[in-house]
């Protein structure tokens, strides 16, 4: 079988998804290629998609929140396509394809496949809704636009959506919670949406030695009993990334927990000097995508820390469990299908600070025996749901299924 994979960008928290489940089929036999924007002789499609956004957006704020598919590459006569035998959608934004240049891939008669990585296939424009539901109408009134009305940009594009998307595609979510998000939209209701997850290599990541564990605190200058907790995200400070949120937690912990010694490890994109002060010791080792080098630090952290507001089927999520590392969270999106409470780690109700510096406070106060089996249980976890094996046979049968009809 021969699948080819659609993505914007090699990189970021979709294309590592993207790049994981097309590697997952491989190791299953199949022969699946990959174009993204980097493969592409020009970037125009990209400025005039971002361009024609700026009258209409509600401040620079939102500018990459918003997304229209008018402008993209044509692909259709491409000799990648022309081979494929099924043809893999997932983040096609941002000037790669358009509306229009995805129903000309799906007039080709070949299966076609779309993995959600967000909510925007659904919605009027948004990537993430937030606390707006109009998705489950027909948009409008959009938040992230600067004159929300009811027939505003969100409605016109819902509107093309509604006109353009082809009953032929089969959907993908990679969260329980997305799919239900896409199954109770105005556009997506009559569609198939299967919930299906996204991939780790579980031989790439998996938990570290003892020796690679000290050598770490050693090199960074940790305290030999301090509990090493782990943010990662791609921007630090982005709103729905929650860091705000795990400050607190901190902060309170630091206030009433006095005996709790933590240090903090921060992954990401992030100025030093902006990023919110913490009440302990913080390392913060800038953008990482070596894979060994993440797998690494996910297992020699003690706890992973996610105070996110809004996300899908988190790549570092995954990471964390399969480096055997317990995962702190809110009820947000795919987190607790991932993390089940006090199994793998601990969730916490959605901007409850409190409540989430308890599940900090929960693991830190472990004995050494609990410790070691809740970290089983999140490396077990990740080898039963989330392996390639798993993942990727369970998306041939899907391949085989529609190739079939």
């Amino acid at each position: 079988m021969n699948i080819l994979h659609f993505s914007t960008y090699p990189y970021g928290g979709a294309a590592t998804s993207c790049r994981r489940l097309h590697a997952a089929l491989q190791e299953c036999g199949q022969f699946s290629n990959l174009i993204t924007s980097a493969d592409m002789w020009s970037r125009w499609p990209f400025y005039a998609e971002k361009l024609s956004f700026l009258p209409f957006e509600r401040d620079k704020s939102v500018r990459f929140a918003f997304s229209l598919a008018n402008f993209g590459y044509n692909l259709a006569e491409h000799s990648w396509v022309k081979q494929a035998d099924v043809l893999h959608l997932h983040w096609i934004n941002q000037g790669f394809l358009s509306l229009k240049q995805i129903r000309a891939l799906a007039a080709l008669g070949k299966p076609l496949v779309w993995s959600l990585h967000d909510m925007w296939a659904f919605t009027g424009g948004c990537h993430y809704s937030g606390n707006c539901v109009n998705y489950r109408q027909h948009c409008g009134h959009c938040p992230y636009l600067r004159k929300p009305a009811a027939t505003d940009l969100s409605n016109q594009v819902w509107k093309r959506k509604h006109a353009t998307l082809p009953m032929n595609i089969q959907f993908i979510a990679h969260s329980d919670w997305l799919a239900n998000e896409a199954r109770s939209s105005s556009l997506l209701q009559e569609h198939s949406v299967l919930s299906m997850p996204t991939p780790i290599d579980t031989q790439q990541f998996q938990p570290a030695t003892e020796t690679a564990k000290q050598q770490f605190r050693m090199e960074r200058g940790i305290g030999k009993d301090a509990t090493v907790l782990l943010f990662a995200a791609v921007k630090v400070q982005e709103e729905r990334k929650g860091f705000r949120y795990l400050q607190e937690a901190l902060n309170w912990l630091k206030t009433y927990r006095q005996e709790c010694k933590i240090e903090v490890v921060v992954i990401g994109n992030v100025d030093q000097q902006n990023l919110p002060e913490l009440p302990y010791p913080t390392h913060v080792l800038g953008m990482i995508r070596d894979p060994q080098q993440l797998a690494l630090i996910y297992g020699v952290s003690d706890i992973f820390a996610i105070p996110s507001l809004e996300d899908n089927l988190p790549n570092t999520v995954l990471e964390a469990l399969a480096c055997g590392t317990p995962v702190v969270g809110f009820n947000t999106g795919g987190v607790p299908q991932m993390v089940e409470h006090q199994a793998q780690g601990f969730i916490a109700p959605q901007r409850d600070s409190t409540q989430f510096a308890a599940g900090i406070q929960w693991l830190t106060e472990m004995t050494d025996v609990e410790h070691a089996q809740i970290r089983k249980a999140a490396r077990n976890k990740a080898v039963s749901h989330y392996s390639n094996p798993v993942v990727g046979s369970a998306l041939v049968s899907v391949y085989n299924e529609l190739l079939n009809t």
